[in-house]
């Protein structure tokens, strides 16, 4: 005869809700009241030092007719998308050669990962005087070999790329992905295939690319919701400058909420920025079907 559970006491059921109390009030009060409070604003003309005034959809017709900061900031945000595919396609190529199973190789690691251990204010302000036109390193390097010296942050055409040619020193992070999950590829996989005869391509092609998708598909979705939210960089560097040129969403939301004290637009803002990450994260989902793998999943 066997013994079966007893079911849980009241006593049980109290002491387990005494424990989540804590965890549940903050929920509330800091997660989910704050989420409602902001989709309320978002309805309201409200400049913080008078109440809230309801104005209906007035504030989302503002954004979606204004030419000057809304579309410009979008803009900006979605060529920053183009840093996406690098940055996979860098961090992955370094693991790969860092992968490999030489002398010193642990020290080769540790130098590509320490950039992106850097706080994103230390390295701002060290990318800074990298890319000073003057006096930066980047443009007394590219004098040495005779090269055009760009003048980076202080122009609009070059701004942009100078702040993705910053964001790609920080590789080093998903590298480090990258290279504990080809770690857990099976050799097995890579002598079956060398006894078949694959070139190192196919080898790449047909076990390892399959094998890191789960991991590719993993930071992609970190880089799409990252990039939506890219502020600091650019806030501490340019302000947005020149011309607009790196006034990304992010910062032109926070300068409506905190230079402008427009935080009714600035809630509609962080609404539709939301609903925009929502929509990238969902169609990178839908389309995982097609090129990520899982191992023992049926064909």
């Amino acid at each position: 005869m066997t013994s079966s559970p007893h079911p849980p006491t009241r006593r049980g059921d109290k002491v387990a809700y005494l424990f989540l109390g804590p965890w549940l009030i903050g929920l509330v009060v800091f997660t989910i009241g704050p989420v409602l409070a902001t989709l309320f604003l978002s309805f309201t003309d409200y400049r913080v030092l008078s109440p809230p005034r309801w104005v209906g959809l007035e504030n989302y017709k503002e954004l979606f007719t204004d030419t000057e900061t809304f579309w410009p900031s979008l803009g900006n945000t979605a060529f920053l998308f183009l840093e996406l595919p690098l940055a996979l396609t860098i961090g992955l190529a370094l693991a790969l050669l860092l992968n490999q199973k030489l002398k010193g190789m642990a020290l080769f690691r540790t130098i590509f990962y320490l950039p992106s251990l850097v706080p994103t204010v230390a390295s701002s302000m060290l990318w800074l005087w990298l890319l000073n036109p003057e006096h930066g390193l980047i443009n007394e390097a590219l004098r040495a070999l005779h090269l055009p010296t760009p003048t980076w942050l202080a122009s609009p055409l070059w701004a942009k790329p100078a702040i993705i040619l910053m964001d790609l020193w920080g590789v080093g992070g998903s590298m480090v992905i990258y290279l504990a999950a080809l770690q857990g590829v099976p050799q097995d996989y890579y002598e079956a295939a060398e006894l078949d005869g694959a070139n190192a391509w196919q080898r790449l092609h047909h076990i390892t690319l399959p094998a890191l998708s789960p991991v590719i598909f993993f930071n992609l979705i970190l880089g799409v919701i990252g990039t939506f939210q890219y502020f600091t960089q650019t806030f501490l560097m340019t302000k947005g400058g020149p011309d607009k040129a790196t006034l990304f969403y992010a910062l032109s939301l926070y300068q409506n909420a905190f230079e402008f004290f427009r935080m009714g637009l600035a809630c509609a803002m962080a609404w539709v920025l939301f609903l925009l990450t929502v929509l990238a994260t969902w169609l990178v989902f839908k389309s995982s079907a097609r090129w990520v793998y899982y191992e023992g999943e049926k064909a």
